[in-house]
């Protein structure tokens, strides 16, 4: 029984702390131009300054997908996320959403 309430209180804590871009930087996300910032959103390695996105954020809309975010190439594999190189295979989605944010945002 201990070790039932143990998983389920580490599984509860993992998906408490799920990994999403920071919002802040939704202008930047598929512009290509390597002008995000660590932790901002991206839709390939060319949105980040780091050149590094990596996969294995989720969405913020709580949609459950996957979404890159820029990364340090040294720290592209913590938190869950699976290294550089993202590519993201529902980039429409994530663009409109970071637009949404933009415009709600308002700069």
């Amino acid at each position: 029984m201990v070790r039932i309430s143990a998983l389920v209180t580490f599984t509860f804590a993992l998906t408490a702390f799920a990994l999403s871009p920071n919002n802040a930087g939704a202008r930047d996300v598929g512009n290509g131009q390597g002008a995000q910032f660590t932790t901002g959103g991206c839709v390939n390695d060319a949105d980040c300054q780091s050149a590094c996105c990596a996969g294995g954020a989720e969405a913020a809309d709580g949609s459950g997908g996957e979404v890159g975010i820029c990364s340090a190439e040294a720290a592209s594999f913590q938190n869950g996320k699976t290294g550089c190189g993202f590519v993201d295979p529902n980039a429409a989605a994530t663009l409109a959403a970071a637009q949404a944010q933009v415009e709600k945002q308002g700069f």
